[in-house]
């Protein structure tokens, strides 16, 4: 019988559909006919397919060849097909036995010598193929990301011909490994001990890092905020292994490239302000995974944030309410992960030293509200935190001491964060807004601050719920089961904008 069938995997955002590779090989006329839906990467893999199969010392069949790849309305991308389509005609041909090729699922692109090349998103793949409970042959350049999933059987290859030995029993491949523990050594994480005075900023960046907040710093330049928003992800809790094996899957996808020594530290992404809305949040004919997913578990970081461009701001809105991109395309719908926690900083001023002691802005009181108004009201609305970062004396900076070191703030953030899981389920950042009265309940007195401040300070529905749920996190990080008063007039000191367009 001159059939054979191969299962692989497509790639569809985060998920790894499976795809039947079928080889029929008929009468006729010699010919290579590939269907399926393929785009132009995967029809070009008859003349990469060809002359591997000759490389690797096998006999390519000069018959009238069908290949169809199932489903026949999902879209087929990239050079991921070479290696099931090589060894499906090895299969049809007797050349291979047919009946090791269908349990095996296949990835990898071919050079013309036979080589195996690494693809995108192998480790999606690698996922789905344990949950199917088949073993996986990809090429050795994936391997290392390959072998962070636990309880899958991968086999590294380098070489077509070593498939094909592998596959008749002939010599099997080697099984992806993880690096051993002292290879996987991580370097340290930036200490917030770094930070030298800004006691308030500190004290924010805690609350944030408690609750999953996002933060917005307001100050002028060289006041730290970089150096601040940059220490966030050494206190923030570590990751569980099913959030690092997704992180990690979305950095595979968008060909990242994946350290053994760092994959269970939480991503810190800094795009420049030059950044489009598509590179933000993704995009593409070929969608491909964007900043907000790549910091996916991680933190965002957008410096010189009035700087973006107005729709790239906007179309983050989205993203931080459902924690997920839909890219949506003609012939195609992908979807992203991108549970982020937003950091960004901001002058209070186009030239950056607005209430500078010295006297040097000359900005005017219009120049202000315009620079100002490049941020819309939605957007700060879903920013929990604005916190004012002052300029510190280079007096006193030169003796200060070195600030609180990451691992104390860190051990804090973990006991506050593991009250909400206990009390909720999640962080109080993603309370849904029907739970968040009943969460967040307040004492009489802290009920009547919320409600005096939110009618003097003019605040929406939702900056009135995300006052509430900060103020939930101040009390977990002091240990106190109901909100109060205390809890709240902290809260509302980080509405930084707020108070400063009620006052306008």
């Amino acid at each position: 019988m001159s059939y054979a069938v191969v299962p692989t995997r497509a790639a569809a955002g985060i998920e790894a559909p499976e795809v039947t590779v079928e080889v029929h090989l008929g009468g006729g006329l010699p010919a290579f006919t590939l269907v399926g839906l393929p785009e132009t990467a995967v029809r070009e893999s008859r003349d990469r397919v060809r002359a591997a199969i000759a490389q690797a010392g096998f006999e390519f069949p000069v018959r009238r060849i069908t290949v169809n790849l199932a489903p026949a309305d999902l879209p087929k991308e990239g050079g991921r097909f070479d290696l099931p389509v090589a060894v499906g005609l090895l299969a049809a041909s007797g050349q291979v036995p047919r009946e090791t090729a269908a349990r095996s699922e296949l990835l990898g692109e071919l050079a013309l010598d036979g080589t195996l090349r690494p693809v995108r998103g192998a480790l999606a793949a690698v996922l789905a193929a344990r949950a199917a409970g088949r073993p996986l042959v990809l090429p050795a350049a994936n391997a290392a990301e390959a072998a962070l999933v636990p309880g899958a059987e991968v086999y590294a290859a380098e070489h077509l011909a070593a498939v094909a030995a592998h596959l008749a029993g002939e010599a099997a491949l080697a099984r992806a490994r993880r690096p051993a523990p002292e290879a996987a050594a991580q370097a340290p994480e930036p200490d917030l001990a770094d930070v030298r005075g800004q006691p308030r900023a500190r004290r924010a960046l805690e609350v944030a890092a408690a609750g999953g907040h996002g933060l917005l710093m307001v100050g002028p330049p060289g006041t730290g905020k970089t150096l601040l928003a940059s220490r966030l992800p050494g206190i923030l809790p570590p990751m569980s292994l099913e959030e690092a094996l997704e992180t990690a899957a979305v950095a595979s996808l968008a060909g990242e490239g994946l350290a053994p020594a760092r994959w269970r530290r939480r991503p810190f992404r800094a795009p420049h302000h030059g950044a489009s809305a598509a590179a933000l949040v993704g995009g593409g004919t070929d969608p491909r995974p964007g900043e907000v997913s790549l910091a996916h578990n991680g933190v965002l970081f957008l410096d010189e944030l009035p700087e973006f461009d107005r729709r790239a701001l906007e179309s983050l809105r989205e993203p931080l309410e459902s924690g997920r991109v839909v890219v949506a395309r003609a012939a195609r719908r992908a979807v992203f992960p991108a549970r982020f926690q937003l950091v960004a900083a901001m002058n209070p001023c186009p030239c950056g030293h607005l209430d500078d002691p010295s006297g040097r802005c000359r900005c005017t009181p219009d120049q202000v509200r315009r620079y100002r108004a490049r941020l819309s009201g939605p957007l700060l609305d879903r920013i929990d935190l604005h916190v004012e970062v002052p300029r510190v004396p280079v007096r006193e900076l030169a003796g200060a001491p070195p600030g609180e070191p990451s691992a104390a703030v860190r051990e804090r953030v973990r006991a506050a964060r593991g009250r909400a899981l206990a009390r909720q389920g999640l962080p109080n950042a993603a309370l849904a807004p029907e739970r968040v009265e009943d969460i967040c309940a307040l004492d009489a007195e802290g009920r009547r601050l919320l409600h005096a401040a939110a009618e003097r300070l003019g605040l929406s529905a939702r900056a009135f719920h995300r006052v509430l749920r900060v103020a939930r996190t101040v009390a977990d990080l002091a240990g106190r089961e109901r909100v109060t008063a205390a809890d709240v007039a902290e809260a509302l000191s980080y509405r930084q904008l707020d108070r400063g367009a009620a006052a306008a």
